[in-house]
């Protein structure tokens, strides 16, 4: 079993940024594949970033390539999103998400252990 809490949602000026953290806990971190996901209103949940269980390989949508950037702290059992440039298009609940595989794909079946969410809302 994974638990998974994130933070550092709130709201922000368009244009601005912030940091979401998601930390982990319940069995080895470092080999699981991490991903973010997030649900806008009226909309479906769709993926934003994953990172390999390493840290080496990661992967973004052509949404938020360029503006987010997915890390992770397997001593701390942390995963992070830093988010620039923020668009009020971004504004959603972002879910952390722990995936059974090393190398996880932006699909949300990979995922087995997902988080509470955080609130991300970003003003025009």
């Amino acid at each position: 079993q994974v638990q998974l809490v994130e933070s550092g949602g709130g709201l922000v000026q368009a244009g601005g940024s912030l940091r979401l953290s998601c930390a982990a806990s319940g069995r080895t971190f470092s080999s699981n594949g991490m991903g973010w996901f997030r649900r806008a209103p009226g909309k479906e949940r769709e993926f934003v970033a994953c990172i390999s269980g390493g840290g080496g390989s990661t992967y973004y949508p052509d949404s938020v390539k360029g503006r987010f950037t997915i890390s992770r702290d397997n001593a701390k059992n942390t995963v992070y999103l830093q988010m620039n440039s923020l668009k009020p298009e971004d504004t959603a609940v972002y879910y952390c998400a722990a995936s059974r595989r090393y190398y996880s794909r932006p699909l949300q079946d990979d995922y087995d252990y997902w988080g509470q969410g955080t609130q991300v809302t970003v003003s025009s």
